[in-house]
């Protein structure tokens, strides 16, 4: 892996950045969008995942970079979470949760293996 100079060129951040993008979309149409404290909460993990990776980046100690995120990957389980909701309630359309769910997957992912490299190197 090469050296990463800034949190923006992370594959975790760029992923959970298209996440909280999405997550912002869907609360702008269907049903959700009269729900405010749905669409409050979703719209905070969201922006969890993304700020928990720019945190980490900017920390000095390895484990505790690794701690947030750790904090982003819990977010991100948070919103998939929520995706249940969103479908058990009908707020949002089938194919919106899918992809919510498929980039819930990625960002989780892409931030788990950056944790394990970090743990296995450095």
């Amino acid at each position: 892996m090469s050296k990463v100079d800034k949190f923006e060129d992370l594959q975790c951040w760029q992923a959970s950045r298209e996440l909280v993008k999405f997550i912002y979309t869907i609360c702008k149409k269907d049903k959700l969008v009269i729900d405010n404290d749905t669409q409050r909460q979703l719209k905070r993990a969201g922006l969890s995942t993304m700020n928990n990776i720019a945190e980490g980046f900017s920390r000095y100690n390895k484990k505790d970079s690794i701690r947030f995120y750790d904090f982003s990957q819990s977010s991100v389980s948070e919103v998939k979470s929520m995706s249940y909701v969103l479908e058990d309630l009908n707020l949002v359309a089938e194919k919106d949760i899918e992809e919510l769910r498929q980039k819930c997957d990625k960002s989780r992912n892409l931030t788990l293996g950056f944790i394990k490299y970090l743990n296995n190197h450095e």
